[in-house]
C-alpha cells in the first residue's frame, strides 16, 4: 500500500474487527435465500455463480493471510485456483465463463473455507501486529467485498429475478414532480477525494479517486431527475431502437446485433412492454415515474441525442452532487456533511431491492435541486475511465489495470451499501455492458 495512509490505533484495529463481522455476514444474508442448486449456476458469461462469490471474497483475505500471518499455510491449491478472478500475480485462474462449469468445490466445501478464513483473520487481528499495513488491507478486502455484495445482487437477478424469495419493504411513494434542468456556473472545480475536506466519519477511498485536481468546466445544466421508464418508452415508441442516427456507430452495430428493442429485463406482451424485476412483472407504463435502470452508455447516449441533450462528465456530476455556490463550501454528499441514511437515498439498506419512484427522496437533493443523485442508479457520464493525473497505484492490478475502453459511473444503486459510498466514487464498465443497475440523467451545455 501508499505511505500515504494514516497511522491506525487499537480502537481502529476493534472497530475493523466488529465491521468485518457486519460485512462478512451481510453477504451471507444475502445468499440465504437461495436454494443449494442456485449457488452453482452461471447464466451468462458476464455474471458469475453465487458460491464463486462467497468463495472469492474469503480467497482475497488469504491472500492478505498469505502474507502477513506468520506460518499460515493454503488451505487449498484448488481454491486458489477457483476463487482467483484477474489477479494474475496470484497465480493461474480459471476463466470467468468457465465458473459455471465446475461442480467442485461444493456450496459446503466453499462454506468451510469461508469460515475457516474467518477464523484466520479474527487471530490476526487480534495480534493487530505490523497494523500500518495489515489495517488497510483488511479494510480494502471489506470494501472489495461490499462490491461484491451489489455483484451478488446483479447476478441473483438475472439468475433468479423474480423467483428470489427475498423479503421486501414496500417502495415509498412519490414525494413531489422534480421536473427541469439546474444550471450550474463553470469555473475551476476541485474532482476527487481529498480525505483533508471529505468530512466523513471514516476515511476510505479507493486509488482511482485520488488526487483530487483542478479541471475546468463550462457553464453547464443538469436535469433535475433521472431519466425515467416513461421518458425512455417515449423514445422507445418513437422508433428509438430502430433509428440509426441516435447511436454511436458501435452501438448502433450492438443494437442490431444483440436485437435490442428496450433496456434489459423489459418483455413485450402483446404489444406491451413489461418490466420484470425482483417484485415480478409489470407494465411498463405502471412504472412510468422509475427511473429506467438496466441500460448500456450506448443507449443512454442515444437517448440523450434524441432528447436534444447530452450525457453529463464525471466532473460535472461531481460539481453537482458536492458543490454549494450559494455557500462556496464543498459537502461530502448533495444533501450536506451527514452519512447515507434511508431518508435520503435509495441504497441496499433500505431493503427496497428496487429503484424508488423519482421524487421519493426530496431530502436528499443538492443545492441547485437535483434529486436521487446518490442511490437508486449508478449514472452513466460520458467520461472515459482513466487516471486522475498525478495517479499512484496502492494495490497492484486492482484499479490500475482497467484505464482503458471503458466509461465512469457515479452515485451508486439501491444495491450498494451505505459504507460504501461516495460522492467522489468511480465505478467503470464497458459501453455495452446493462447487466448492472444502470441509469442516467442528462446535461447540457449553457
Amino acid at each position: 500500500m501508499a505511505s500515504t495512509i494514516r497511522e491506525f490505533s487499537r480502537q481502529d484495529t476493534v472497530s475493523l474487527a466488529e465491521l468485518y463481522e457486519q460485512v462478512r455476514a451481510r453477504t451471507m444474508q444475502i445468499v440465504a435465500p437461495l436454494e443449494i442448486e442456485d449457488y452453482v449456476i452461471q447464466t451468462a458469461e458476464f455474471m458469475s455463480p453465487p458460491r464463486w462469490h462467497i468463495g472469492h471474497t474469503s480467497w482475497f483475505f488469504e491472500t492478505v493471510l498469505q502474507a502477513h500471518k506468520p506460518g499460515y499455510r493454503v488451505y487449498s491449491e484448488d481454491f486458489l485456483f477457483y476463487f482467483n478472478s484477474y489477479y494474475e500475480g496470484f497465480g493461474e485462474r480459471i476463466e470467468r465463463p468457465k465458473r459455471g462449469t465446475k461442480s467442485r468445490p461444493t456450496v459446503k466445501e466453499t462454506v468451510a473455507y469461508r469460515n475457516h478464513i474467518d477464523e484466520q483473520v479474527r487471530q490476526l487481528l487480534q495480534s493487530a501486529e505490523n497494523a500500518q499495513i495489515l489495517l488497510p488491507l483488511i479494510r480494502l478486502g471489506l470494501e472489495h467485498e461490499m462490491q461484491h455484495q451489489e455483484l451478488l445482487v446483479y447476478d441473483i437477478k438475472h439468475l433468479l429475478c423474480d423467483q428470489f424469495d427475498v423479503s421486501m419493504k414496500p417502495l415509498p411513494k412519490r414525494l413531489t414532480p422534480v421536473e427541469g434542468m439546474a444550471e450550474i456556473e463553470g469555473g475551476l472545480f476541485t474532482l476527487g477525494y481529498d480525505h483533508a475536506g471529505a468530512n466523513r466519519s471514516h476515511d476510505f477511498a479507493f486509488d482511482n479517486e485520488k488526487p483530487a485536481h483542478q479541471v475546468f468546466l463550462q457553464d453547464y445544466a443538469l436535469d433535475k431527475a433521472l431519466v425515467s421508464n416513461g421518458d425512455f418508452l417515449e423514445f422507445i415508441n418513437d422508433g428509438g431502437y430502430q433509428n440509426f442516427r441516435w447511436w454511436f456507430s458501435e452501438g448502433w452495430t450492438t443494437v442490431n446485433q444483440e436485437q435490442w428493442r428496450a433496456p434489459l429485463y423489459w418483455e413485450l406482451h402483446d404489444g406491451e412492454w413489461m418490466i420484470r424485476d425482483f417484485g415480478g412483472l409489470h407494465p411498463a407504463s405502471s412504472k412510468k415515474d422509475e427511473p429506467v435502470t438496466h441500460v448500456s452508455y450506448f443507449e443512454a447516449s442515444a437517448f440523450a441525442k434524441w432528447a436534444g441533450k447530452r450525457l453529463p462528465t464525471e466532473a460535472e456530476w461531481e460539481k453537482a452532487a458536492c458543490y454549494d455556490a450559494r455557500r462556496n463550501v464543498r459537502t461530502a454528499f448533495p444533501w450536506g456533511d451527514t452519512d447515507p441514511t434511508s431518508g435520503y437515498t435509495n441504497l441496499f439498506e433500505n431493503g427496497y431491492w428496487s429503484v424508488a419512484p423519482i421524487g421519493a427522496f426530496p431530502e436528499g437533493a443538492n443545492a441547485y435541486g437535483c434529486q436521487q443523485m446518490i442511490g437508486d442508479v449508478w449514472e452513466w457520464t460520458t467520461s472515459d475511465y482513466v487516471p486522475y493525473p498525478g495517479f499512484k497505484s496502492e494495490f497492484d492490478e486492482y484499479n490500475d489495470k482497467w484505464f482503458v475502453n471503458q466509461k465512469v459511473l457515479r452515485g451508486g444503486s439501491f444495491a450498494t451499501p451505505q459504507l460504501h459510498i461516495r460522492a467522489t466514487y468511480r465505478n467503470f464498465f464497458h459501453a455495452h455492458e446493462r447487466w448492472m443497475i444502470s441509469g442516467f440523467r442528462c446535461a447540457r451545455d449553457l
